[in-house]
């Protein structure tokens, strides 16, 4: 089965973590990205409070780091990412994590 790759936005604190490993693992020079964290904002909700969000997006260069995993390793971004929010395995797997997750956090 064909293996995807999940972020869940709702955690990812920017820290490209997951942009950086990915460059390392595949050789990528400091302006090609396998991920790239975006981010929107900063934007201001009231006079004392600001929001910033992050999103880290895979490029047409994500290969998922196929190498890692026919080695029964995860890939790099998703080893590395410091939140834990960026989740790899089938469509169907990660449908049902997030769904517990969701409901877990809004129950």
């Amino acid at each position: 089965m064909k293996q995807v790759l999940v972020v869940d936005y709702d955690f990812c604190s920017g820290c490209h973590s997951c942009e950086i490993a990915c460059q390392q693992e595949h050789g990528f020079d400091p302006d090609q990205y396998g991920i790239q964290v975006t981010q929107i904002g900063p934007d201001q909700l009231t006079e004392r409070k600001w929001q910033y969000d992050f999103l880290p997006i895979p490029t047409d260069r994500c290969d998922r780091c196929a190498s890692r995993q026919a080695a029964g390793k995860l890939p790099s971004c998703v080893q590395h990412c410091q939140a834990g929010c960026i989740y790899v395995g089938t469509l169907e797997e990660l449908s049902e994590k997030l769904a517990k997750k969701k409901v877990a956090l809004f129950a």
